[in-house]
C-alpha cells in the first residue's frame, strides 16, 4: 500500500484539508499505515500536481480543502482491483526471536514477556480508539471498523503467542 492510495481512499469519502487527513490517519490508518505530517502534505502536493486531487477551497493561513478527481477515483479503483497487495515478509520482532538463543533463558523469557505486555497494550489502545470513534453508516466507517477488528484480533493473537513463547522458554 502506498500513502498515495491511502489519501485517495480517504478523499473518496469526503473532502478534507491536510490537517483533517492527518487526524483521520491518527484515528484510523495509523495502525496499518502510519504517516507523518510532512509526508502527507508532500504527497498531497504530488497528487494535486498529477491531477488525482484538486483544491476545492482555500481558507485562512493557506489551509486547502482537497477533493478527489475522476482521475483519482479511477486510480484508486485500479489499485484496489488490479494490483496484488505486497505481503509483509519482514518482522524485526521475529528476527530477534530467531536469535534469542544467544541470550540467557532469563533474558529470552523477559524479552518474550515484554512482547506479551506490548501486544496487550497495543490491543488496549485499539479498544480505546474503537470506543472513541463516532461510528456512522458511511462506507469509511463500515470498512474502517472491519480494519480495526483485524488489528484487534491480530494483537490478541500476538499477545497470546508471546505468552505461549515465554512459557516455552521457561
Amino acid at each position: 500500500m502506498s500513502l498515495r492510495h491511502a489519501l485517495l481512499g480517504l478523499l473518496a469519502d469526503r473532502t478534507a484539508s491536510g490537517y483533517d487527513l492527518l487526524k483521520l490517519f491518527d484515528s484510523s490508518l495509523a495502525n496499518v499505515w502510519p504517516a507523518t505530517q510532512s509526508q502527507i502534505y508532500a504527497e498531497l502536493n504530488k497528487l494535486a500536481d498529477g491531477g488525482l486531487i484538486k483544491v476545492v477551497a482555500e481558507g485562512p493561513r493557506g489551509r486547502k480543502q482537497y477533493a478527489l478527481t475522476e482521475e483519482g477515483l479511477t486510480e484508486l479503483r485500479r489499485w484496489l482491483t488490479e494490483t496484488e497487495p505486497q505481503p509483509n515478509v519482514r518482522s524485526e520482532v521475529l528476527l530477534r526471536v530467531f536469535f534469542l538463543g544467544v541470550l540467557s533463558r532469563e533474558q529470552s523469557e523477559a524479552y518474550l514477556a515484554g512482547l506479551a505486555t506490548r501486544f496487550a497494550e497495543e490491543e488496549n489502545a485499539l479498544r480505546e480508539l474503537e470506543r472513541g470513534i463516532e461510528w456512522d453508516e458511511s462506507d469509511l466507517s463500515l470498512y474502517g471498523r472491519i480494519a480495526l477488528e483485524y488489528g484487534l484480533r491480530f494483537n490478541a493473537m500476538r499477545h497470546e503467542w508471546a505468552e505461549w513463547a515465554a512459557a516455552q522458554v521457561k
